[in-house]
């Protein structure tokens, strides 16, 4: 019995709670600070569909451990390295930014700061969904060239430096008004976040797919070159033909029709609807409060 009890302990040292201090319980808040707010930064630029990939890589590299798949894991090994700094490059203007942000922010405000209002609304309201395909089918009828970028998960905050700052209400009128011929705006594209128009005349990128026909322009291309670096979705109508296309996932979608438009854009209300729950939940406990005071 004597012999037993050390054995079980030996094995069970690791169910055991170490001892802490101070400077411990220090290490590990920085330490959780620093992982919020690099994966915060992470979810809102490009790099988090990098991130996807790295995480892919790393599953493929594990499998390749466990299975003794020795050649695929020397390429691995080999390569991780070189894709890294890689990364680095072409993720160079995200970096500096990440960085501009952290020294301008007052991170303790930030953490413990209870204000509601820095809680943004999350996805796109049946409203704005009527608006953008009332104003569509509209500009489409007097071949009214548009492009509408609608901001999913990857922030698009590049792209809405190069145009100009609206930041207001969506309504028909107001898209249509931008797009309107001869207008100081109506060149480029308009950026959609959080059910409002945040920023008009943008340049995008343009796509070098091969795979887009030779009859199609500029904002065609520029669609999906967008929807190429991001998870936007972009409508499109064309100021030849007056035909309405959606980009998305670096495809093109041509010659919809106002249904099969509103059935495009449906997706992005059925991403709002954790976002619902979260701010019903929110308001329930907001109103639990009010009344027990």
């Amino acid at each position: 019995m004597h012999n037993f009890i050390p054995e079980i302990e030996k094995y069970l040292y690791w169910l055991s709670i170490p001892k802490m201090n101070i400077m411990d319980l220090i290490d590990i808040l920085l330490v959780s600070i620093i992982v919020y707010e690099v994966i915060k930064w992470i979810k809102t630029t490009r790099a988090w569909m990098l991130l996807k990939g790295i995480l892919l890589l790393v599953i493929i590299a594990f499998g390749a451990y466990v299975f003794q798949l020795h050649a695929l894991s020397w390429l691995i090994s080999n390569t991780m390295g070189v894709g890294l700094t890689a990364a680095i490059i072409v993720f160079q203007p995200e970096l500096r930014k990440a960085l501009e942000q952290l020294g301008r922010k007052n991170l303790f405000v930030n953490l413990f700061s209870t204000d509601d209002a820095r809680v943004e609304e999350l996805g796109y309201t049946t409203r704005t969904i009527q608006e953008i395909v009332r104003a569509t089918i509209e500009m489409s009828k007097v071949k009214t060239g548009a492009l509408m970028v609608l901001q999913r998960d990857v922030a698009l905050g590049e792209f809405e430096r190069t145009g100009i700052s609206i930041d207001a209400t969506m309504s028909s009128q107001l898209l249509i008004n931008i797009f309107e011929h001869n207008t100081p705006l109506h060149d480029g594209a308009v950026i959609i976040r959080n059910n409002r128009v945040v920023s008009a005349t943008c340049y995008l990128p343009l796509s070098d797919s091969l795979e887009l026909g030779k009859e199609l322009g500029t904002r065609h291309r520029a669609a999906v070159g967008i929807s190429e670096v991001s998870d936007s979705m972009t409508v499109i109508v064309s100021e030849e033909t007056g035909g309405i296309s959606i980009a998305s996932g670096g495809t093109l979608r041509k010659g919809l029709t106002p249904q099969e438009l509103r059935d495009e854009l449906s997706v992005l209300r059925n991403d709002s609807d954790e976002g619902k729950k979260f701010k019903l939940w929110k308001g329930l406990n907001r109103n639990e409060r009010k009344n027990t005071k």
